[in-house]
């Protein structure tokens, strides 16, 4: 009996042992990741395409670029708080390049229409990217500037470049709202052309 007991406080304790090493081993893996805020639009749409991207970890919809705190999602469609939808992004350098992503970002949005994207009119649908440092801030400007050179779009970008600010994640019911309602109206007419978009132009990116 005694011995049953002390051999079942042995794997315990190295069950216990065990979960603290993954624990830790995730939370390195996890502080391996790199962020970057894009808003492009409706963060509905910009969420839907990222997720679907290999070497994304996260993505989570917010609003950044504004002044007052803890906005709420009525407060940021009014287009008064100056903030912008936005989805923060942690990906895996190792995996997928910022300039991968700014590929896609470009890909999948109008940088060319000031304060839009189709439909949706005002500040908090414009085009920006909030970067975390100095490269980042190197590779978007250099980015950018090969677009305008190679005249991939009719008009001038208007995407704005900013160091990131406050990022306040966004209601519960935003979060992953494509996978939750694909068969809403706005899920089926502006999302789903944008998927289409991605997995025919960038098929070697997408998850398995």
């Amino acid at each position: 009996m005694y011995k049953i007991l002390l051999i079942s406080l042995l794997l315990l304790a190295y069950s216990s042992k065990t979960s603290n090493q993954n624990a830790e081993n995730n939370m390195e893996n996890k502080s391996n990741l790199e962020y970057i805020l894009l808003a492009g639009g409706c963060f509905w749409c910009v969420e839907a395409v990222f997720q679907n991207l290999n070497g994304v970890e996260s993505v989570e919809s917010g609003y950044c670029g504004g002044n007052t705190p803890n906005p709420s999602y009525e407060e940021v469609c009014s287009g008064e708080t100056g903030y912008a939808e936005a989805v923060k992004i942690g990906f895996n350098p190792e995996i997928i390049s910022l300039s991968d992503i700014l590929e896609v970002f470009f890909a999948t949005h109008d940088p060319t229409t000031l304060n839009r994207q189709g439909a949706d009119i005002g500040t908090q649908y414009r085009s920006e990217i909030f970067y975390y440092n100095e490269n980042q801030e190197k590779i978007i400007k250099n980015y950018i500037e090969f677009l305008e050179k190679e005249k991939v779009f009719d008009d001038k970008i208007v995407t704005k470049i900013t160091s990131q600010s406050k990022f306040y994640k966004a209601e519960n019911y935003h979060q992953n709202y494509y996978n939750n309602n694909k068969f809403q109206g706005y899920c089926r007419m502006v999302i789903n052309p944008k998927l289409e978009k991605l997995k025919s132009k960038f098929s070697d990116k997408i998850k398995k």
